[in-house]
């Protein structure tokens, strides 16, 4: 079993646009109405990087600006997993367009922003943090995948660990092959002991149970359309602050039961 403690949360998707919005319609207590997502400008990027600034980033950048709301602790002392299933599939659309023509011409922002690490780069950047980061990808299980390594650096020796997890919708050649339904990025700042912001205790360990679903069908569509939306049974219970236990699918076969213990 691994164990942390969540002190704060932050999450974007369509009809959820931010923590404090989102937490009541998990809960219940408000009607799930998707809207889109409006633009989003990073306020921890200096003006020239944010000018720089993809799509997946600023995805990434305003569910983890929204947990660090939250959280009583600095960014630059927190290690950092930035989980990804695909980053930014519409840089990737254009790079292969460029690539497929004659005269062969990339762009240097999209050359500069094509890295699965690019999120990461840019936060350790906006924020001046010299602790560790991850950057790892594992499809449909990026966000237990994420969760776990986020986790693990608490446990060894990080003072607190920020978890990003984000994916866009791929652009319509890739979307054949690759069908995310929305975009949707989710945050969570992890640390070893209880703090006085701390939301929950949260307890992994490996099961064999049925992943979780959620009951509304808006909500439901958006966690099976999007991997980092395989967070929103957490989320929810995060929300509802009782005691909960949720189940998300790994790897393979595997699947992990988060113990969720309000504080």
């Amino acid at each position: 079993m691994i164990s942390a403690f969540v002190e704060s949360a932050g999450l974007t998707a369509p009809g959820l646009s931010g923590w404090a919005a989102a937490a009541p319609v998990l809960r219940g207590d408000a009607p799930y109405l998707r809207a889109d997502l409006p633009p989003y400008a990073p306020e921890l990027l200096p003006p020239n990087e944010r000018r720089r600034a993809s799509q997946a980033v600023r995805l990434a950048f305003a569910a983890a600006e929204d947990a660090m709301r939250g959280s009583s602790l600095a960014p630059a002392d927190l290690a950092s997993v930035f989980a990804t299933s695909e980053a930014d599939t519409a840089i990737l659309h254009r790079l292969c367009t460029a690539l497929a023509r004659e005269p062969r011409v990339l762009s240097p922002i999209d050359f500069h922003n094509s890295v699965h690490n690019g999120a990461a780069g840019y936060w350790s950047i906006a924020t001046r943090c010299r602790q560790p980061y991850s950057a790892i990808s594992a499809y449909d299980a990026t966000f237990a995948a994420g969760l776990l390594e986020a986790a693990a650096l608490v446990q060894a020796d990080a003072a607190g660990s920020l978890l990003v997890c984000y994916d866009l919708v791929p652009p319509a050649p890739l979307y054949r092959t690759r069908p995310l339904a929305e975009a949707c990025a989710i945050a969570l700042v992890l640390t070893r002991e209880r703090g006085a912001r701390a939301l929950a205790r949260l307890d992994i360990t490996q099961t064999e149970a049925a992943e979780s679903a959620l009951e509304d069908p808006g909500l439901e569509r958006l966690r099976r359309g999007n991997p980092a939306g395989r967070a929103l049974p957490l989320m929810r219970a995060l929300a509802c602050a009782a005691t909960a236990s949720v189940t998300v699918a790994g790897v393979g076969t595997q699947r992990f039961t988060l113990g969720v213990t309000p504080c």
